[in-house]
């Protein structure tokens, strides 16, 4: 596909509604960001949802049934689930290069965005395949829509989406990652408790590159960095942020405790 910007590599993949082409293109549009070929940012604007293929049935969060490691169906459930959440994070990615252009960024930011973008495409690959290996796909099971809601609620604002999205929502799942490769493990399933801790491992950089940008646009707007996170996600984020935290992953990733000690 013929594109001259970032922006526009963006806007190819967020319209891509078959996850296999979303896939791809990543790769082709993030390989052609770092050997230069496309070497302009670009201001072609982001739609306002991404397409998405017939399946899965998307629903509210409360109608979803709980995750679990355990074996068989719940199993599948947890994988289906997971890719789901790593599909909408490759949009989530591309969204986040396209939308605040006007933010006057370095080129930084976006080899960070871009690199994420590429790594979730990846983690993508790597649990729809250990779906096939289980006699299941994506696509067979309902999925929320709750990304992509917390998307649309901070798409005027890029701190409340780096808040939101990457130290909030990605941060829990550095959280959750150390249960979840356990029970796994408990219940002999090797493969995927590998595969999970290699997701859980390669998104510390996700929300560090959160942090690190949030706490730039703060600088340049001349606000301090934790108070104004724990009124975004006041605002924003629906619950409180609960405990236990993977403190080590946080720590790793620039997030300090001061940042979610809001009591």
């Amino acid at each position: 596909m013929a594109v001259t910007t970032l922006t526009e590599a963006a806007l190819a993949v967020l319209n891509a509604a078959a996850p296999a082409d979303k896939v791809r293109l990543t790769y082709d549009f993030a390989q052609m960001w770092r050997d230069g070929d496309i070497a302009a940012v670009g201001d072609t604007q982001p739609p306002e949802r991404p397409a998405r293929p017939a399946k899965p049935e998307l629903c509210s969060p409360g109608d979803m049934p709980k995750r679990s490691a355990g074996g068989g169906k719940r199993r599948v459930n947890l994988i289906h689930a997971i890719a789901h959440i790593e599909l909408n994070a490759i949009d989530l990615a591309w969204d986040v290069v396209a939308r605040f252009t006007h933010e006057d960024l370095p080129k930084g930011f976006f080899d960070d965005w871009v690199q994420v973008a590429e790594d979730e495409a990846r983690h993508f690959e790597m649990l729809e395949q250990r779906l096939g290996e289980l006699d299941a796909h994506y696509g067979d099971l309902p999925a929320h829509d709750g990304l992509w809601e917390a998307a649309v609620n901070t798409a005027d604002d890029i701190l409340a989406r780096l808040s939101l999205v990457p130290m909030v929502l990605e941060a829990r799942g550095l959280d959750t990652t150390p249960a979840s490769v356990e029970r796994l493990r408990a219940n002999g399933d090797d493969a995927t408790a590998a595969i999970m801790q290699q997701i859980g491992d390669e998104e510390i950089a996700h929300v560090a590159a959160g942090v690190r940008w949030f706490e730039h646009v703060c600088a340049a707007r001349g606000l301090d960095p934790v108070p104004t996170f724990q009124a975004l996600v006041a605002k924003h984020f629906k619950g409180r942020l609960k405990p236990p935290f993977n403190t080590a992953a946080r720590t790793q990733a620039g997030m300090g405790h001061h940042y979610y000690a809001f009591d």
